[in-house]
């Protein structure tokens, strides 16, 4: 019988094993620049693989401690920032800045407070936060599972600003800039002016179709492009996808919104109604993923978005 009850633990604690390494595997630690790295989640929805962890993150060492950029999907999903962030460094992690209002950009942050960070982002995130909290919990633990949300509890930030935030850890300076509404009402963006580092959250989606939702803004998501871009970052990690080049974020991210809005403008001015919507040809951004579960979604967004201007 005791042989019987090993056997059994030990094929449990191998699945456990199993089901943990292949969560890791959806993540990639990947070097920005010196001291800079960003961790790159899956393109596609949130499921109990990735723990809801299907977003762009990124961390900054620095000689006083290391500065996080967004905190997972849930209280796994942060663990599992926190264990490949140890790959690089044992150093504590001193900030959390919550680059947006998503749940993977903040539902990790109990678990990062609770080791002694500090949780920073902006007023309007904050809000974001606490009025979407009880939709998105339901959304999470419908993707992710039960199991995949358990342990996980709401920890609003800690320090948050209207406009723009500076500090200083280790030598290393960080402003944060809130420009307006993006993808959610709270998107900000960080910037790193001494190795021209940008990080943007869900403000740029790289190689998959950007969603633009109830909680999204087309017109002044456009604009807050635009003053991402006026920076022209050397280095650029977006909310989705691969760290990449200013020009491949126009590419994927302000072509599209671009074109979007034009074309539609052009649509109604025309004629075409909500009906017809279909008819916009949007296989100019058909090599991006998730093209054909978000483009009509997108389009009749904007549509009703324009109507309403």
């Amino acid at each position: 019988m005791l042989k019987k009850v090993s056997l059994f633990m030990m094929l449990f604690c191998l699945l456990q094993v199993s089901a943990w390494a292949a969560t890791e595997q959806k993540l990639s630690l990947k070097k920005v620049t010196k001291n800079v790295w960003s961790i790159v989640g899956p393109l596609n929805n949130r499921t109990k693989e990735n723990l809801g962890n299907n977003a762009t993150f990124g961390f900054v060492v620095t000689n006083e401690g290391v500065v996080l950029i967004d905190s997972g999907g849930s209280l796994k999903g942060a663990k599992a920032l926190h264990k490949i962030i140890k790959n690089v460094t044992n150093k504590p992690i001193r900030y959390v800045i919550n680059s947006g209002g998503q749940d993977h950009r903040w539902f990790g942050n109990d678990y990062f407070a609770s080791l002694g960070a500090k949780i920073i982002t902006s007023e309007a995130a904050k809000k974001d936060h606490q009025t979407r909290l009880s939709m998105q919990w339901t959304m999470s633990e419908t993707l992710i599972g039960a199991d995949g949300i358990k342990g996980t509890k709401e920890k609003f930030a800690d320090i948050t600003f209207k406009n723009n935030y500076k500090f200083t850890l280790g030598g290393v300076k960080f402003e944060i800039y809130f420009r307006g509404q993006a993808h959610t009402p709270g998107d900000s963006f960080i910037w790193l002016p001494q190795s021209k580092v940008m990080f943007t959250g869900d403000i740029v989606y790289t190689e998959r179709m950007l969603g633009i939702g109830e909680q999204s803004n087309s017109k002044s998501w456009l604009h807050v492009f635009n003053s991402v871009a006026g920076f022209k970052p050397k280095h650029l990690v977006p909310g989705h996808g691969s760290p990449t080049t200013l020009d491949k974020a126009i590419k994927d991210t302000g072509n599209y919104l671009s074109f979007l809005r034009n074309t539609i403008l052009l649509f109604i001015e025309s004629g075409g109604g909500a009906h017809d919507i279909s008819r916009i040809n949007q296989t100019r951004f058909k090599y991006l993923k998730n093209y054909e579960s978000l483009k009509g979604r997108n389009a009749l967004k904007v549509y009703t978005e324009i109507e309403w201007e």
